[in-house]
């Protein structure tokens, strides 16, 4: 028992290094897209308002966690939050400034494609995990969330709708519990949430104009159905009475 003890401290003693240095991976990414696109003080503010943010969640997140070593796929996952800590501060730049489509489209790219990479990497190595799990969410939900801001600054308000979906969700799910319920595996839900990225970037960056609105109120159509379909199942489902808050608060 004491040799496991000591293994987990030694493991999770190197996810805080692994997460430390990605905070510092991030501070250089900013510092060179300062360099190179020109990043502002807005920009930049933002960006290591992201990497402190990411790190003190993580670090709460480990404390709560069984300790054990980080993980490559954590890691791959550590690297998009990287990337989306950069496109963060493009964003934020952007609002006072001249947009970098291109250092936006590259950083943003990347991070959706290692979103393929690090489900993998975990089932590959046997390192699947809840704290995995809820991480690669979280990286996802917030690089839709910033760029259906970007996105949002050209067609309007209604765009922000995408970026906030899931945030209502998990807002809601504090008020009625059987949104908790897990979920049976969808490609379909998959396929929708992958569309949002891809959908998002393309009008953030290169897509003709004539094609940027119609794209949009795709994705949104098709993340409002499939919320909607999730939720009807869910409520269906539900147990005849919601767990009070005690209860609610023993099995947390």
């Amino acid at each position: 028992m004491a040799l496991n003890q000591a293994s987990g401290e030694d493991g999770t003693r190197l996810a805080r290094h692994d997460i430390a240095a990605g905070a510092v991976a991030q501070v250089l990414l900013l510092a060179l897209l300062a360099g190179t696109v020109g990043l502002g003080p807005a920009g930049r503010l933002t960006g290591l308002v992201f990497a402190v943010g990411t790190w003190v969640l993580l670090i709460r997140a480990l404390r709560r966690a069984r300790p054990g070593p980080f993980g490559p796929a954590n890691r791959v996952t550590l690297a998009r939050a990287t990337l989306v800590g950069g496109v963060t501060a493009l964003v934020a730049d952007s609002l006072d400034g001249p947009p970098r489509v291109a250092a936006l489209a590259a950083l943003a790219g990347v991070a959706l494609i290692l979103d393929a990479v690090d489900g993998l990497v975990a089932r590959r190595t046997g390192t699947v995990s809840e704290l995995g799990a809820r991480f690669d969410m979280e990286v996802d939900a917030f690089l839709i969330l910033v760029l259906s801001v970007y996105v949002s600054a050209r067609l309007g308000v209604w765009v922000l709708l995408i970026g906030l979906m899931r945030y209502g969700f998990v807002a809601a799910a504090r008020v009625l519990p059987w949104l908790n319920a897990p979920l049976t595996p969808s490609t379909a839900r998959k396929s929708v949430a992958a569309l949002q990225g891809v959908a998002l970037l393309a009008a953030a960056t290169y897509l003709p104009r004539p094609l940027t609105l119609p794209v949009i109120l795709l994705a949104l159509t098709t993340l409002t159905w499939s919320f909607g379909r999730d939720i009807h199942t869910l409520h269906r489902t539900r147990p005849l009475r919601d767990p009070t808050p005690r209860e609610s608060a023993t099995v947390g």
